[in-house]
């Protein structure tokens, strides 16, 4: 296994669904799970396809209530290439003997690579190899070559390709009782004598998927006219087997589907076939006769398209037009790769080692569910990534962990996804609005138009209970917004965007903060009540009537830096931009005075000497860890446990993942400490040092965002004990640390993360008042690595760190003006063609 690949060998139905999401390939517009092609869904596998944006709302009934929820949608599958030797079963690795089996991810190339050599009956045997890719430089294409080699024997096979709109979303297990049915008015036809086409729509948010796929063969197959009977059952046809020289190749294309309601098939093609209860497939049958050690070679093309895609008026119109253009296998690829070289290029990432291989895995992970195509179309950060259903496809505040990264590599995706924001900014003001509240209220959950989708119930697997769910409680979401267009505008220099949209979506939360703010006269400060912190495992105090804390300090401190910052944009407008704003928003000056007094006197609760996660969280019970531990073993999810065994976390002192020390995560200490001196509180080196230790042993860390937060700030403050929380980061996927849950989708957030935590975290490398701040803190397992990153105008900024020593080269090919770089004990200037070194602080 090399740094560019990620393999696994041998066979294992256990670990079929954790690879199936390890191995999903994608582009940015849609992705495909690494599902084997001749498998269907089932227990074992899920080969599911998600466009991005592509969602739609069912209606299900849940606990005896009707419950609305928004799902992306598992669109039809295009994989489905299977093939049985003349007489017998298809063949999968669940029904046939599988003599060896090998699965290679290359990152470089971007292409899933399979190798299975299946016994046969009479003592033969049948390789198959599998290479497959979603192309990234036309992100409407997919391609599978498979290479049949027969062994021991000729070999008489057939093979049956399709495009298959008979799926469902059933990948969470947790999911299944709702209604999973997405799809309708599947149609499908023959195109030519290679392509067959089908069709659908989405039931209720009535986006239209069209598809159309073209089989070539080596050697090439004599045309065949389109078929016009339904697909045959599974059920074994005989024929002689023929010794012959090389493979021949027959084909045969057939159609079927249920009838559309009221649609029309294009006139480019024949006829939907098939009667009311027929399967939504499109088919296309081949004979191979396979001479032993002669390859027979069938390449699978797709083209995907739906009525989302810009300047796309018929989906199924613009498939049939590319898979008519689209070249052939070779040419596919190495379009395919030269596409993969650039990107990676602008995502230049070094770092040695078993640590630097998971990274470039993550890497390759946000690149595809995050790459440039993503600019062109209005989609979110989706939690977990193309790569499964779990959180159905939805927004959560992922994107605090995702944009710093890109803000500084493809500044033109963050930007987009902003802009994805920006667009549902009215929806957030109705939203508040209908909840009393003034500015904006962002969901915790956002799908397609941008209205709150967290489910309003939630199934303990423990108890089999459905219980309430107030994770939508969580309006810090709109502080990660507002930092996150702050954070873009910093390493971009996007002021236009800033002084434009940027400003509004800041002013509308931060109106929404000033108002969610209550005075306490007895404590002369704001108060923010009915909120829940990132934490999620309190969602309410212990037998209160009604769900919400007050005073979570992270949402306070964070508010109040959103209230300050805009303040400072507001005043830094050219005065004919604020005037419109104030004009367009209603903003007057008593308003700012507000906001100006609430920044300043927002109150954090404290006790025994650390910060508090809420008001009366010092009161709340001890929990026996030891005892829980030594009982469950695992008790990421210590929620769950208590609610089967009739409690609930809301009494104990227990967090499931960082939320204090998450203000460790966003802040410098230079900056939390300027937040807290705003606020006339204190907050000194040994509060946060105790704050971080209080905290450290009352976390479950039932989120893999958890490892990532307490490798950062404990890089900072306790530097010895960080790596094992940055390997927990790194391991939490590809180690599937949270049992299971990766199978239903990558955790997009803490792969981000990790590739932040080396670009500025260890490094310290803000982007703050116009210039690059550092203070480099060197970990010893990650001592040598290095990374280019875009920094406003200069394109390919490189930081090496080795030997103690940290470099940094400004490319020669800009006219840019020079980079304002300030450490903790000087400053200077770097321009086009120079370089400097820092020596780093002794390890600990």
């Amino acid at each position: 296994m090399t740094r560019w690949t990620w393999e696994y060998d041998g066979y294992d139905p256990a670990e079929q669904r954790l690879r199936e999401s390890l191995c999903t390939l994608g582009n940015g517009r849609f992705a495909t799970r690494g599902a084997l092609p001749e498998c269907t869904a089932d227990a074992v596998h899920y080969p599911g396809t998600y466009v991005a944006g592509c969602y739609n709302r069912l209606t299900s009934e849940v606990a005896g209530r009707e419950v609305d929820n928004e799902d992306m949608v598992n669109v039809p599958n295009w994989l489905p290439l299977r093939f049985r030797p003349t007489g017998h079963h298809w063949l999968t690795p669940d029904t046939a003997p599988v003599l060896d089996h090998h699965q290679a991810l290359h990152l470089d190339a971007g292409t899933l690579e399979r190798r299975t050599r299946y016994a046969l009956p009479g003592g033969a045997e049948l390789t198959v190899r599998q290479v497959r890719l979603v192309h990234l430089a036309d992100p409407h294409l997919a391609a599978l070559r498979t290479e049949f080699t027969a062994d021991g024997g000729p070999v008489e096979l057939e093979v049956e390709a399709a495009l298959d709109a008979g799926v469902r979303n059933s990948g969470v297990a947790r999911y299944r009782d709702l209604d999973g049915h997405h799809l309708t008015d599947a149609r499908t036809g023959s195109h030519a004598p290679d392509t067959v086409w089908l069709s659908c729509r989405t039931r209720t948010s009535e986006i239209r998927i069209g598809m159309a796929s073209r089989i070539t063969t080596e050697p090439a197959a004599e045309p065949a006219a389109a078929a016009d009977t339904a697909v045959a059952a599974d059920t074994a046809d005989t024929a002689d087997t023929a010794d012959t020289a090389e493979p021949a190749v027959t084909s045969e294309n057939a159609a079927t589907a249920a009838p559309a309601d009221n649609a029309e098939p294009p006139d480019t093609t024949a006829p939907a076939l098939g009667g009311p209860h027929a399967p939504p497939r499109a088919v296309q049958r081949l004979t191979l006769r396979l001479a032993p050690g002669v390859p027979a070679t069938v390449d699978k093309t797709v083209a995907l398209h739906t009525s989302r895609d810009p300047a796309t008026s018929d989906p199924l119109s613009a498939a049939l037009a590319r898979i008519d253009r689209a070249p052939g296998f070779d040419d596919l690829l190495a379009a395919h790769r030269t596409a993969w070289e650039q990107l990676w290029r602008r995502a230049d990432l070094d770092v040695p080692g078993e640590a630097g291989r998971i990274l470039r895995l993550h890497l390759f992970h946000v690149l595809q569910t995050l790459s440039p195509h993503t600019a062109d179309i209005d989609v979110g950060v989706p939690a977990r990534g193309l790569h499964g259903e779990a959180y159905r496809g939805h927004v959560f505040w992922d994107e605090l962990f995702v944009l710093p990264y890109l803000n500084l590599h493809f500044p033109e995706v963050s930007r987009a996804l902003l802009l994805y924001r920006h667009r549902r900014l009215e929806e957030a003001r109705i939203a508040a609005r209908d909840a009393g509240r003034e500015g904006a209220m962002y969901p915790w959950q956002s799908g397609s138009d941008g209205r709150e989708e967290t489910q309003q119930l939630h199934l303990n697997p423990n108890s089999g209970r459905w219980l309430p769910d107030h994770s939508r409680l969580q309006h810090h979401v709109g502080s990660a917004i507002a930092y996150n267009v702050w954070q873009y505008c910093e390493a971009s220099g996007d002021t236009e965007f800033l002084q434009t949209k940027g400003a509004e979506t800041l002013l509308q939360i931060a109106r929404f903060w000033a108002g969610m703010a209550e005075l306490d006269p007895d404590l002369g400060r704001y108060r923010i009540r009915g909120v829940v912190g990132p934490d999620e495992y309190h969602d309410g105090y212990p037998d209160a009537p009604e769900p919400g804390l007050t005073d979570n300090a992270y949402t306070n401190v964070t508010a109040a830096w959103v209230l300050a910052r805009t303040l400072d944009l507001l005043a830094a407008l050219p005065l004919p931009r604020r005037r419109e704003l104030a004009e367009r928003t209603g903003l007057d000056d008593g308003e700012l005075h507000r906001w100006e007094d609430v920044s300043r006197r927002l109150h954090v609760p404290y006790h025994q000497g650390v910060i508090s996660q809420f008001d009366g969280y010092g009161e709340l019970a001890e929990l026996d860890w030891r005892h829980y531990r030594e009982r469950y073993g695992d008790i990421r999810r210590l929620d769950r446990i208590l609610e089967a065994e009739g409690d609930t976390v809301n009494r104990y002192q227990a967090s499931k993942q960082a939320d204090v020390l998450m203000l460790g995560y966003l802040f410098s200490p230079a900056e939390l400490n300027a937040l807290f001196q705003r606020l006339d509180l204190p907050l000194d080196e040994e509060i946060w040092r105790h704050t971080v230790d209080y905290y450290l042993h009352r976390t479950s860390h039932g989120s893999t965002l958890s490892g990532l937060v307490h490798g950062w700030v404990l890089a900072r403050c306790r530097r010895a004990e960080a790596w094992e929380f940055v390997q927990e980061a790194l391991r939490g996927d590809i180690a599937d640390v949270q049992g299971g849950t990766t199978g239903e989708g990558i955790h997009l957030g803490a792969m981000a993360g990790t590739l932040d935590l080396v670009q500025r975290g260890l490094t310290g490398l803000e982007t703050r008042d116009g210039a690059l701040w550092l203070d480099p803190v060197p970990l010893p397992e990650l001592s040598s690595y290095g990374f280019s990153m875009r920094y406003q105008a200069h394109w390919g900024v490189r930081f090496r760190l080795r030997q103690g020593q940290l470099e940094i080269t400004v490319p020669n090919h800009t006219d840019a003006a020079p980079i304002d770089v300030r450490l903790p004990d000087r400053a200077f200037s770097l321009g086009p063609g120079e370089s400097a070194r820092l020596m780093l602080p002794p390890e600990d």
